[in-house]
Formats: structure tokens, sequence, C-alpha cells
């Protein structure tokens, strides 16, 4: 089993506050990949209290790898014959393996792709697609900054775009009345989905970014590359930022439908939708051939979404509300597959996304 070095492991506690309709993003009728409900499921040997045996293939998203690493430990704690490998290529990476049928669940810190649907599809694979987690993407720079307090999606996309490369690489060039001090950024590789929903919440393209910058899809190389270098900026998930930040400092985003400056945290700003553009939904992909055929898939997958909430605040990150992980269940034990969130932009009111 991958292990992961300095992922988050605190208690958050957050506020969740979601009206009922939240249920919809599970029970409503699904696009995509084999859209048809299955019903009729046996139940998984975890709900009647046996133990499992057997492998469980899981890669993906660096940001989702911690909430998944975290489940797994505990899995493995009531089940010792089961083997469930956590690994984070990156959202894309992780889909390119689950769309060629060589993982049985993708973490995914942005809903699948058109493009990914259809290689799965030419692949014959099925997916069950769960949202397990709310996340803001933190923006951050070094701890001596004390500068940067807000800063506006314009000038997010006048550092992170593709015109920059090379060109502005000087705080006083985001910013007139900013110190005359040489930028150095770090942000997550190409193969992440924070990669992706950043550049096209931020730039307007997916994947459309400057490339003269210090990638890395472990976000505690980035953590590290922000925390040693004064005149940094970078971005990871907000749970990277809860476990360090006493190493860095939080930069507000100024709204652009509220004109008011909101950090992610508090993670109340996540689940309000007060955190624009930059709040999103964290997935899991299940095939479902494995869910129907390997006992110890469809037990961990079970055990994922009865223990999500828990375990998703101790990895520093938002849960979803009480009904709607219950709707999860019923979205496993009936498999019903394919893609609610594939259409949606980023930006979006996070309630809006659980209510599609």
């Amino acid at each position: 089993m991958s292990s992961f070095i300095g992922f988050p492991r605190r208690l958050a506690v957050a506020s969740v506050v979601f009206t009922a309709l939240a249920l919809g993003a599970c029970n409503n009728s699904q696009t995509g990949t084999g859209g048809e409900a299955q019903t009729g499921g046996s139940p998984s040997p975890a709900a009647s209290g046996e133990q499992v045996s057997g492998p469980v293939a899981i890669d993906g998203s660096s940001t989702v790898g911690p909430i998944s690493q975290a489940v797994a430990e505990e899995f493995q704690g009531a089940n010792p014959d089961a083997q469930v490998s956590v690994a984070t290529s990156g959202t894309g990476g992780g889909m390119k393996k689950f769309c060629a049928g060589q993982i049985d669940i993708a973490n995914a810190s942005r809903p699948i792709k058109d493009e990914e649907i259809q290689a799965c599809e030419k692949a014959g694979i099925q997916f069950v697609e769960l949202p397990v987690a709310l996340d803001g993407i933190a923006v951050v720079v070094n701890k001596e900054n004390n500068f940067a307090k807000c800063l506006t999606v314009d000038e997010l996309k006048k550092v992170w775009g593709p015109a920059a490369t090379g060109k502005v690489t000087n705080w006083n060039q985001v910013r007139s009345d900013f110190p005359s001090q040489p930028m150095k950024l770090y942000g997550p590789g190409t193969d992440s989905g924070t990669f992706e929903y950043f550049t096209e919440a931020v730039v307007g393209e997916a994947k459309s970014s400057r490339t003269d910058y210090t990638p890395s899809e472990d976000d505690n190389v980035l953590v590290q590359g922000v925390q040693g270098d004064p005149g940094s900026l970078g971005y990871f998930g907000v749970g990277y930022y809860e476990e360090n930040q006493d190493k860095l400092n939080l930069v507000q985003v100024r709204n652009p439908d509220t004109d008011t400056c909101t950090a992610p945290v508090p993670l109340d700003n996540v689940v309000k939708g007060t955190y624009a553009p930059l709040s999103r939904p964290l997935f899991i992909y299940v095939s479902k051939k494995s869910l129907d055929q390997k006992p110890a898939v469809k037990s961990f997958t079970d055990f994922y979404v009865n223990n999500a909430k828990t375990v998703v605040g101790d990895v520093g990150y938002v849960p979803l509300p009480d009904e709607a992980y219950t709707s999860l269940e019923n979205k496993v034990s009936n498999t019903k597959t394919g893609s609610t969130f594939k259409d949606v932009e980023p930006g979006t009111d996070i309630t809006k996304l659980l209510t599609q």
C-alpha cells in the first residue's frame, strides 16, 4: 500500500449547511457511460460483518489521495486480508488507467471529461460517480509575504496565463504597489485535476497555463517549495494548507460576483459557495465491473461512503451533508452508473452542483 508523507490527518470541524435538495446529485438521472441504474444488487460482505480479502487498486488525484488512503487504513484494520493500494499519478493519469481497466477506483479532483467517458465506453468500462467531499483550492505565498493579502481572478490570470511565460516574473508586475521582488511559482503538474480546474476557473481554458513554474503531482513538494522561497506563489487543495498553515500565508481571492475578498478557510466559505470560483467537489469513480465481480471492491466502496464524513473531516476537507452520504450508499447499492457532473463549469455554486 502506498504511503503519504505529511498528508493532513487533523480533525477539522466544519459547519456544513445544505438544502435537503443536495440529495439530487446522487438520486437524479445520470448521463454518460451506462446511464441506466442497475437494481437488486446483493449486499457486500461488510454489510453482514464478514471480513473480505483481495486487492483493491486505486490511483489518481493527489488531493483526493489522502482521503482514500485514510479510508484504506481503516478498512484494512477491519479486513487484514484485503490489499488496498493508493497511488497518486494525478487525476488525468488515474483516469487513463481507470478507463483502460487497470485499476478499480479513480480518485478525481474534477469531474470526468467527455473524452475520458468515450475512452471508458470504448473499453467497456462503466462507472459509478461518487462525490465524496468538498474542497477549496488554496492560493498561498511564503510566510514573509505580507503584501499579497487578496488577489483578483484577473491578477491570478495575469500570473498564470500562458502569455505570462518568461514575462511576468516580478511581483510589481502583478500590481504596481507590490514590491519589486522576483516571483517563483509552484503548482500541480499537468496530469493533476487541480491544475485543470484552476486553469479553467482562472485562465478560462483547462490546461492553459504558463510553463515556467515548478510543477509536482505531490502537494507536499509544493508546500516545501513555497515555504522555502520568500517570493513564491502556489496553489493546491485546502487540506494541505490547513496542515501547513504555520509555514504559509493564505491569499484571499476576490469573488467576481460579490466583489469581496474570501478565503477557503473557514471551510464554511467553501460550503456556501462564497469562495468562488475556486470551490469544487471531489470524487471517486468506481468500476461497475469491479463492484460486480470483486467482493473486496464492493465492500471497500460501501465502507468508504459509510465512513467518508468522519474521514473527510479528519484529513482536513469539507464533508458532504449526512443526507448526501446516505444517498451515495443507495447509489452504490443500485449501481447507478454515469456522470451528473461532467458538464458543470468551475465556479458554479457548490449547492447548485449538488442539486443538479
